[in-house]
């Protein structure tokens, strides 16, 4: 099977082969993907840390060998920098750097030099404390559906990052998410890093958020934010509304 992997800062997966379809998802710097079927100018990939699927140009990617993506996560700034062709390009936290040895990498023929913070994913602990330092920078980050990057990021895709910084992989959808971890029985017995899960009036899962401690939660909605929850649900700490109703509560570590 032939892969490929990211070579812009994010770039968005449609639903279809048309710019004008749905941004179903966004993958970061160094993401490395399946691909199924070309298409003309577009490739169907499948990515390969929680097999997604979607459409995205062929010049945003590049091909790399299977073997050739290490462990190495962008963990520094929102935003960092690398080189490439004498070039700066600016990529988001949480991006892949595949082939980083000594402040430089490459694959296929992409070849890039980064000075700044990357850690070894394997070797990640998630903790409360760190679940609190990633999360706070992200604060009035705008929500953009799809999106994964503090520029703009869904609900599902602002969890997703995080966890990948803490070295934990979770699908992309908020009812996959979901359907991982362990069920924790209520709010009161919740610690920070545990997810909440949201349903609409159809019973289904449209939306999850970081629980901080059981009466504050953290989540992208109009904007990353943080707004307090009951054993009902969250409710907007600017107009006092009840805006998701709680519907299960997960532990992953």
């Amino acid at each position: 099977m032939e892969y490929v992997a990211c070579i812009v800062p994010a770039a968005p997966v449609r639903k279809k082969t048309s710019h004008k379809t749905e941004m179903v998802n966004q993958l970061l710097f160094g993401e490395m993907m399946r691909v199924i079927k070309m298409k003309k100018n577009w490739v169907n990939i499948q990515t390969v840390h929680d097999n997604y699927e979607g459409w995205i140009r062929n010049n945003l990617v590049e091909p790399v060998e299977e073997n050739s993506l290490n462990s190495f996560i962008v963990a520094g700034e929102l935003i960092n920098t690398i080189i490439t062709g004498g070039s700066k390009m600016i990529i988001p936290i949480g991006s892949n750097l595949p082939g980083l040895h000594a402040g430089e990498g490459g694959f296929g023929k992409f070849n890039y030099v980064f000075k700044g913070f990357a850690f070894n994913r394997n070797e990640a602990k998630p903790d409360e404390r760190l679940m609190m330092q990633l999360t706070s920078s992200w604060l009035n980050a705008p929500y953009l559906w799809g999106g994964r990057t503090p520029l703009g990021v869904d609900c599902s895709g602002f969890v997703q990052v995080i966890f990948k910084l803490a070295g934990l992989d979770l699908l992309r959808d908020a009812w996959q998410q979901a359907e991982q971890g362990m069920k924790v029985k209520n709010l009161e017995v919740a610690q920070c890093g545990d997810l909440a899960f949201f349903d609409n009036n159809k019973g289904k899962i449209t939306h999850v958020g970081i629980i901080i401690n059981p009466s504050r939660i953290i989540h992208a909605s109009g904007k990353v934010r943080i707004d307090t929850i009951d054993k009902k649900g969250i409710t907007n700490g600017d107009t006092g509304k009840r805006t998701h109703s709680l519907t299960a509560i997960r532990r992953y570590w």
